[in-house]
């Protein structure tokens, strides 16, 4: 009875932490529609960042808040990839998804830059601002999504670490393989090269491949996970009836 009710807490945290991986992922597909449809090119002037946003504040509301929940999500999932691997590779099960949620941590403290920018933007169309004022608040504004762009940068640096070392878990572990565990050293190998390359130029948009080498993780082991869930579920019950 004692190792079904085990089997049974294990099938759930596998199942929910797989849903939850691949619940993030549709949610951070649904991040890129909102932005190709309601957020417009970036402008090519500062005043043009703060200028625009009351006509697209409630879009970046949506779009953050999306954002955040997606980051959130996927959370549970590295969870269950350390109860899933912990057995054969404790110690890169362990760091690999310490690595991963430590840099979603990080991008979700980045996620919400529209709580900054808007005391800046009514300052900015303020009846009594004068033109040094709104330039004055134009630099503020670069500043401060500096600020969040950098969190966002680190973000996409440490979580791909953390998917190479979780792929090298699974190499040793014989429910994932050296098929899941390659996939997941290539995913943070090409994650991690997008990441440093973002930061060295970070005008560029290359940190994009960053950000979709970990959403085909989290689809791919959040898929994989869940069905470990049902293989453990069909294990249990042919232990159950023998």
């Amino acid at each position: 009875m004692i190792n079904l009710q085990m089997v049974e807490q294990e099938k759930s945290v596998l199942r929910w932490g797989g849903l939850s991986g691949m619940l993030g992922v549709i949610l951070l597909v649904l991040v890129w529609v909102v932005v190709g449809v309601f957020v417009p090119p970036d402008p090519a002037d500062l005043a043009g960042w703060v200028t625009r946003f009351p006509d697209i504040k409630a879009a970046r509301v949506v779009e953050n808040g999306i954002y955040l929940v997606a980051l959130l999500l996927e959370v549970p999932l590295f969870l269950a990839l350390y109860r899933a691997l912990r057995k054969t590779s404790l110690a890169p099960a362990l760091f690999g998804s310490v690595l991963g949620i430590v840099g979603l941590v990080v991008m979700v403290v980045g996620t919400t830059p529209h709580v900054a920018h808007a005391p800046l933007s009514d300052l900015y169309h303020a009846p009594g601002a004068t033109p040094a004022d709104q330039a004055t608040l134009a630099l503020l504004w670069q500043a401060t999504k500096g600020i969040f762009d950098a969190m966002l940068y680190v973000g996409f640096f440490v979580v791909p670490v953390g998917l190479i070392v979780l792929g090298v878990a699974m190499l040793g572990d014989p429910a994932f393989g050296k098929g899941f565990g390659g996939v997941s050293v290539v995913l943070g190998v090409v994650g991690l090269v997008a990441a440093v390359l973002q930061m060295v130029e970070p005008s560029s948009m290359i940190g994009a491949g960053s950000y979709f080498a970990c959403l085909i993780f989290y689809l791919v082991m959040g898929w994989k996970v869940y069905k470990l869930s049902r293989a453990t579920y069909e294990q249990s019950n042919i232990e159950g009836n023998s």
